[in-house]
């Protein structure tokens, strides 16, 4: 498939830029936070957080967050807040940003305790008032794929059949589900700590309405094939539910899994490291390896920039 390069750190940084410069905000302490589904730099000296997409695709879920987040400010949700100055969506050129409110690191650092906490709230919020879409895992993994780059057409096939296989499924479940606001990502690295000591929720794209089962099989997911299985347990303690002896665990666990997949084809080109990792989850899903552990996204990407910058002069 296509390898333009159009992910790379490089054009989302110049992106960032430019938006800087349409807001008026210094860069010179810019800091990259992420670099997977999105791009996300902070500036502190200016107190925003820039969130840029990586994939043409998903442009919607920009204009989505940002008008949840207009209603989580209304209501007081445990949500980060967008910047005042960017209340709409940041355009340049084929790229799409939102604009959030830097929150400075603060001692401690959620857990997933705290996760547990947050999302019972977050589960008793009235459905907004915003047309969300449902719960749909295989549509999300079709738009990546559509948007992919570097992908390897036997590897765009499988997953296609993926898809076909669990898409009358998730069609299923949804028809016996009674529907909430579901975060769709949630795990600790998705939650902030305010100075004044309150836990919020960010990363809002896969916010949908669906099952609120979904969002505990993130973590149940994550601690099996990251080997944290001791944050499942305390996850399931402090909720007060154990994802696990679900009924629609088998499907919640595909469903996920699939994501954590697919979700890297875009910008698999612009990276050596996510294209490694990406071909190990591909082949310990087709040799059915349940136990095969897995190595983060954000802390490959981490990694390989630390060591393209730390390397000397002569390397």
């Amino acid at each position: 498939m296509r390898t333009t390069g159009r992910f790379t750190e490089e054009a989302m940084t110049d992106a960032m830029r430019q938006i800087a410069a349409q807001l008026s905000v210094p860069t010179g302490d810019v800091r990259l936070l992420q670099l997977t589904n999105n791009a996300v730099f902070a500036l502190p000296e200016a107190n925003l957080v820039i969130r840029i997409a990586r994939t043409h695709r998903l442009h919607d879920r920009v204009t989505k967050v940002i008008d949840l987040a207009r209603w989580f400010a209304e209501i007081n949700a445990p949500a980060i807040r967008l910047a005042a100055a960017a209340q709409e969506p940041m355009v340049v050129g084929d790229l799409s940003a939102s604009v959030w409110t830097y929150v400075p690191p603060t001692s401690p650092a959620p857990t997933v305790a705290d996760l547990g906490q947050v999302l019972r709230e977050f589960h008793s919020l009235p459905t907004p008032p915003i047309d969300l879409p449902q719960w749909d895992p295989i549509g999300d993994a079709r738009r990546r794929l559509a948007d992919a780059e570097g992908l390897r057409q036997e590897d765009a096939d499988f997953l296609s059949r993926w898809c076909d296989r669990l898409e009358p499924q998730v069609a299923a479940l949804m028809q016996q589900t009674t529907p909430r606001l579901v975060h769709g990502d949630a795990h600790a690295g998705n939650l902030l700590r305010e100075p004044s000591g309150r836990i919020v929720m960010c990363d809002f794209d896969a916010t949908c309405i669906g099952p609120w089962q979904v969002d505990l099989a993130a973590v149940a997911v994550g601690a099996a094939r990251f080997g944290k299985s001791e944050e499942h347990v305390r996850l399931a303690a402090t909720y007060g539910s154990n994802v696990i002896a679900d009924p629609c665990w088998p499907l919640l666990r595909e469903a996920r899994e699939l994501k954590m997949i697919a979700a890297a084809t875009p910008f698999l080109a612009s990276s050596d490291v996510v294209m490694d990792e990406f071909a190990n989850r591909v082949r310990s899903i087709l040799a059915s390896e349940r136990g095969a552990i897995w190595k983060p996204f954000s802390e490959l990407t981490t990694l390989a920039r630390n060591a393209f910058y730390n390397k000397s002069p002569s390397a």
